[in-house]
């Protein structure tokens, strides 16, 4: 492989960063600031909940199947040139989510959020691959995870006090100003890098196999809960047609038809390897060690690094009456251990190797993880959480970083698009099968309800009601309870039902990220303490 690329020194190489970091900031951002934004916009805009849930389904769709597309495109057309064009994308259709005056134009701006998402993340990545070299490398990739984690926490924050003290709009319209300074600020400082081979087209099947695979699969993976995952439990409606109640469930025949596409997927691009092909997916990386188990190792972790994330605001505001910027106050603990184990990553790496920190965060998001099991209840304050919270978080700050740079420290710098991508996509995957998993176990863990109820002399008939409803709210009925007769018995036991639920949330979250720990095992120990410059994949 042959690639151009400019090694940055001095303030330059920070500089560029910042920009690059900024611009990941905002995707990472926008995620989590809608989860706190939604209830007003469902008011404001009479949104249903099917177009409420639409609002995040369109956005991880588009996100997560286009990672690996962009990612190559990236490596081939130049990856500054698909960052800036990504950021441009992102920033318009942030102004027209703003602008949204229904379910229509919102579900359909959140889709182009989602486009250009997927073409900022896997570029940014490797444009830092490309023009960080040495120690360099290892801190810019600490900043980018740090800014991930942090990010990811600060989003219920943001939003929370954006939508309270001025309108979920600017929840939207606070990407603009950011993306103009991104633009401006990238366009100055960092060069362009490309794969400069002289391989000229593009791979239409793979690109088709692999977009719409995982089109398949993580539609299948987000909406199995809610129509059915074999038979359907609810009419599907799309323009105009129908797939009825009853029948054997869209979610199955998605999921298969994706599985189906992605089987297929590895055989074309086998051939297309051997025949000497361009390919947006090259199978040989995986026989690079770092980079196989490394992605098995992200895939496994984001099953349950931010399952936690999704239910926990959920039970503070439904048991506890917090507000969305008193959850936002809590989940902070979290970030700022996510920063304080950015700014701690890369030298640790240096001493000890950038496996050893990643297993070290991986545990410390497990103990974080498990500690709350034990503290959660219907009586837990900010303050009880926050040890824990920040436990998780140097976790997720120590993890993030470290297994970026394992997985691609052996990547040729060329194929750094579509490697970044490929851990980037096993980490939305994992995410998306994680919060499925999780939803789940939330909802089971909310039948206890019915149990509870009983328990306080509430007729057996009357408890499998009122567990219904705070199954299918997901707890947030339980604030209303208290205006029924008996109110006060009844609110106690489906808030003590939701502390059993989320208990179980938290000790299944936790197994998982303990999981991924015992399959970082596998990782040579001295991963990543040497980047191999010019590397090619084996076979290649």
């Amino acid at each position: 492989m042959t690639e151009v690329a400019v090694a940055l020194t001095g303030k330059r190489r920070w500089i560029a960063l910042v920009f690059l970091a900024l611009g990941v900031s905002m995707i990472i951002l926008d995620a989590t600031v809608v989860n706190v934004a939604i209830p007003t916009m469902i008011t404001d805009l009479g949104l249903t909940t099917t177009d409420a849930e639409w609002v995040n389904a369109s956005y991880a769709l588009a996100f997560a199947s286009l990672l690996i597309l962009f990612g190559r495109l990236a490596d081939r057309f130049g990856r500054k040139r698909i960052f800036v064009l990504g950021v441009i994308i992102f920033t318009a259709a942030s102004a027209l989510v703003a602008a949204s005056g229904g379910a229509v134009e919102l579900v359909g701006a959140r889709l182009l959020q989602g486009i250009g998402g997927a073409m900022i993340l896997p570029s940014s990545l490797s444009i830092i691959n490309a023009v960080f070299t040495g120690k360099s490398r290892a801190v810019a990739f600490a900043v980018w995870g740090g800014t991930i984690g942090g990010m990811a926490a600060l989003g219920p924050l943001v939003g929370g006090w954006l939508t309270t003290y001025a309108s979920w709009h600017w929840a939207f319209l606070i990407n603009v100003p950011i993306g103009i300074i991104v633009i401006l600020g990238v366009l100055s400082v960092v060069p362009e890098t490309r794969d400069v081979l002289g391989r000229k087209g593009l791979d239409v099947p793979g690109t088709l196999l692999v977009t719409f695979g995982l089109i398949g699969l993580v539609f299948a993976l987000i909406e199995g809960q809610r129509y059915g995952w074999v038979i359907s439990t609810q009419d599907f409606l799309i323009g105009g047609v129908t797939w009825p109640k009853g029948s054997i469930s869209l979610v199955l025949v998605s999921g298969v038809l994706g599985v189906v596409l992605l089987a297929l997927l590895l055989v074309v691009e086998s051939r297309r390897v051997r025949a000497g092909e361009i390919v947006v997916l090259d199978l040989r990386l995986f026989r690079i060690r770092t980079f196989g188990a490394g992605n098995a190792v992200a895939l496994i972790v984001s099953l349950g690094e931010f399952g936690l994330l999704f239910a926990l605001p959920l039970f503070l505001q439904a048991t506890r009456g917090y507000d969305a910027l008193q959850t936002g106050v809590i989940l902070l603990a979290l970030a700022i251990g996510s920063f304080v184990a950015s700014g701690m990553g890369a030298p640790l790496s240096q001493r000890f190797g950038p496996v050893r920190v990643l297993q070290l965060g991986m545990l410390l998001e497990a103990i974080g993880i498990f500690g709350l099991a034990f503290v959660l209840s219907t009586t837990i304050t900010g303050w009880g959480m926050a040890p824990w919270l920040f436990i998780y978080g140097l976790g997720v700050g120590f993890a993030t970083a470290q297994l970026t740079g394992v997985i691609l420290s052996e990547i040729p710098v060329a194929e750094s698009g579509q490697a970044s991508a490929v851990q980037s996509t096993s980490r939305q995957v994992g995410a998306a099968i994680g919060t499925a998993i999780i939803g789940t176990t939330l909802i089971l863990g909310l039948g206890n309800v019915a149990g509870q109820l009983t328990d306080r002399g509430v007729p057996a008939e009357q408890a499998q009601q009122i567990s219904d409803v705070v199954s299918s709210s997901a707890g947030q009925a339980i604030p209303a309870l208290a205006q029924q007769p008996d109110g006060d018995i009844i609110t106690e036991a489906a808030s003590a039902g939701f502390a059993h639920a989320i208990k179980l949330v938290a000790f299944v979250a936790g197994a998982f990220v303990l999981l991924g720990f015992l399959a970082s095992l596998v990782l040579p120990r001295n991963a990543a303490r040497v980047v191999s410059e010019g590397y090619a994949p084996p076979g290649g």
